[in-house]
């Protein structure tokens, strides 16, 4: 009797016990489904497809390696494509990072209209990517605003679009426009630095440019790495401003592996192929990335990493 009685009252918080964790799992569920579907699936059909031969039209068939064979060894645009992407990142990385810092440390100050001013260098980064692009090709006209600015100033204005020389350079500029995500994480991180550290720093005598380099930078190393690695990741998957603005050319000046990889899935319908160029994509992002991570332990500051207090 004193075990039945027992019984009912214990069956109860098993039976919420339960429901919380089929609750949990239901909430997860579309998310799963979602990443299997879309994300998983796709990514493991393009491992497969990577050895194999696929125009659509017929099954795949089997090639093994012949794909990679042909992309490192026969493809001369591939060598190309790379380095074009790394002339790209090289230059668009640091160049975005060094004007989004700059304009987060002018925004932090304490001046009237700031939200407007926040909203506005903003606002580029949400806008339609297309539609910006079109902007720019007006400006790069040969009597574009750009150089008819540059004539002011006594410089010939180049045929930005159209010259082998300058294409790439007209892409870097256009880039560097949409510097408004990284803006605002380094704007948050300038804002979570303690005040107390500039106070103790002006009581020891330290100016506005020591300061910097002593307090703001340091602190700021982590939301750097971030971004850093972030646009790294996304200079190497440019492709609507190269596909928009010059198609790859002039003279396959502007041509990105995306770009490459895409005319081979679908112009030539050589999916095999393409899917073979995305893994080699993956491996060298991966390669990077990882560099970066190794490197990180030289200059990124963690003011709580218990490596270094050990």
């Amino acid at each position: 009797m004193r075990a039945g009685a027992l019984q009912p009252p214990l069956a109860a918080p098993r039976r919420r016990l339960r429901w919380r964790r089929w609750r949990g799992a239901l909430f997860v569920l579309p998310w799963a489904i979602g990443f299997v579907v879309f994300q998983l699936f796709p990514f493991t059909a393009s491992l497969v497809l990577s050895f194999t031969e696929w125009n659509l039209s017929r099954p795949p068939r089997f090639v093994g390696l012949a794909n990679y064979q042909r992309l490192l060894f026969e493809d001369p645009l591939l060598l190309r494509s790379v380095w074009n992407t790394v002339y790209y990142t090289a230059i668009h990385v640091p160049g975005s990072l060094l004007i989004a810092f700059g304009l987060a440390l002018l925004l932090n100050q304490p001046v009237r209209g700031v939200a407007l001013f926040r909203t506005m260098f903003y606002l580029p980064s949400i806008t339609t990517s297309v539609a910006t692009i079109i902007v720019w090709i007006f400006l790069f006209q040969p009597d574009g605003l750009v150089n008819r600015v540059l004539r002011l100033v006594g410089l010939p204005g180049p045929s930005w679009l159209t010259s082998p020389t300058w294409a790439m350079p007209a892409l870097i500029v256009m880039s560097l426009w949409t510097v408004g995500t990284p803006m605002i994480l380094y704007l948050a991180g300038l804002q979570g630095i303690p005040e107390n550290l500039y106070e103790a720093a002006m009581i020891d005598g330290a100016g506005a440019v020591s300061r910097l380099r002593h307090v703001t930078v340091p602190l700021m190393t982590p939301h750097v790495f971030m971004t850093l690695v972030l646009g790294m990741i996304g200079s190497f998957q440019v492709f609507t401003s190269a596909l928009v603005m010059t198609n790859g050319g002039p003279g396959d000046a502007t041509t990105f592996i995306l770009l490459h990889m895409y005319w081979q899935g679908w112009q030539y319908f050589r999916m095999g192929y393409a899917s073979a160029i995305a893994w080699v994509l993956l491996l060298i992002v991966l390669t990077f990335t990882f560099v970066q991570l190794r490197l990180a332990r030289r200059w990124v500051y963690y003011e709580y990493d218990e490596r270094r207090v050990s």
